[in-house]
């Protein structure tokens, strides 16, 4: 990348920053004359009849199976269900199921609530916020948990909270940590909704939540004992929650952190802070479409089975301009992941980030 000087014109009379601007409507119009952004409503109908269908097959088989240690590998099933239903949910809270804003939020209330258990307000409250300011200090929510430190300022912060030790080897307890993240989606989002703050439909986000979480525990304690309910029940939330978390991780960790003044456009904004994952369409099913996160980030209300279609001409078109594109195995990324949050650990400030505040501010 070259240096921008976002205040003094060009020679032809443009400033950088107009011409950034120009860079992305030029992009979004070569992309919506391919006609990518169009609605896929034979794919999207068939996966919410299919998810319908597959969940009422494995409530069946937890019957039929009744009390039985098999129920562990059923739970794991449900766990995997589960996180590719998120995914949809994701795709309907971006609009890209159908065209109607009401039947989005809507399927996304249904899928997020009453199948996954999660509230919908919650998530789409904080997923918004993160795709505003992806990596953001201060505003990008996914940088700031409770426990993982995604920076040397949060690093610096908690220590004495958090053991000197814990923090230099966080990044290899970042994966096993994902084990408990189906808990605290569910804890967290119930109590927002339970909260004072502002929600919409507050009512029938309660009904749903209600309805799945205490229908999911009255199926696993009448079916099976205690002991294998318990352990059914912790099954399926530790898949459910290390499922998540290893889709969502490889977009955005060990990317560039940026400061809360830092000032950027629109286009390098959403591809210098995102990574995408390569691979076959296995990849694409896997990961629910997440894999092309610099082109979900320019493009979040396009249907995610156009993805990969939009891909090499996102890449072409930065490579023109000069914009960095990150792209590598989903294992390497991984690697980076906790290569980044052990020396946040140690203290190390990212050396990219640095030059990348000095030509964006």
């Amino acid at each position: 990348m070259t240096a921008l000087d976002v205040s003094a014109p060009t020679p032809g009379g443009t400033r950088p920053r107009d011409r950034q601007i120009s860079q992305y409507a030029a992009l979004t119009k070569m992309v919506q004359e391919t006609g990518l952004m169009r609605r896929r409503y034979g794919h999207y109908w068939s996966r919410l009849v299919g998810a319908v269908l597959v969940v009422a097959g494995l409530v069946a088989a937890v019957i039929w199976i009744g009390d039985s240690w098999w129920q562990l590998a059923v739970a794991a099933v449900i766990g995997v269900v589960m996180t590719q239903i998120a995914f949809l949910g994701h795709d309907a809270a971006h609009k890209q199921i159908f065209a109607s804003g009401k039947w989005n939020d809507w399927i996304s209330l249904i899928l997020a609530n009453l199948f996954v258990g999660l509230s919908y307000g919650w998530w789409q409250g904080k997923h918004n916020r993160h795709h505003a300011n992806p990596n953001k200090r201060g505003s990008d929510p996914d940088i700031d948990l409770p426990v993982v430190t995604f920076t040397p300022e949060q690093a610096d912060e908690r220590r004495g909270v958090l053991s000197n030790w814990f923090l230099k080897h966080q990044g290899w307890f970042f994966f096993p940590l994902l084990l408990i993240e189906g808990v605290d989606l569910h804890v967290t989002s119930t109590r927002r909704v339970l909260g004072r703050e502002a929600i919409k439909r507050r009512a029938v986000e309660i009904t749903f939540l209600a309805v799945r979480i205490l229908g999911f525990l009255s199926l696993a304690f009448i079916v099976m004992s205690p002991g294998k309910a318990l352990a059914f029940i912790g099954i399926e939330l530790a898949v459910f929650g290390f499922y998540m978390g290893a889709s969502f991780a490889p977009n955005h960790k060990g990317m560039p952190i940026v400061p809360p003044d830092m000032k950027i456009d629109f286009l390098r904004r959403q591809t210098l802070m995102s990574r995408n994952i390569t691979g076959s369409r296995f990849v694409d099913v896997a990961m629910g479409g997440l894999n092309f996160q610099v082109e979900h980030h320019l493009f979040p209300s396009m249907p995610s089975p156009s993805l990969r279609k939009v891909a090499p001409m996102v890449r072409e078109f930065c490579a023109t301009h000069n914009v960095s594109y990150t792209e590598m195995s989903l294992w390497k990324s991984y690697g980076i992941v906790v290569r980044h949050l052990n020396e946040v650990g140690l203290g190390v400030r990212d050396n990219f980030t640095c030059p990348l505040v000095a030509q964006y501010r």
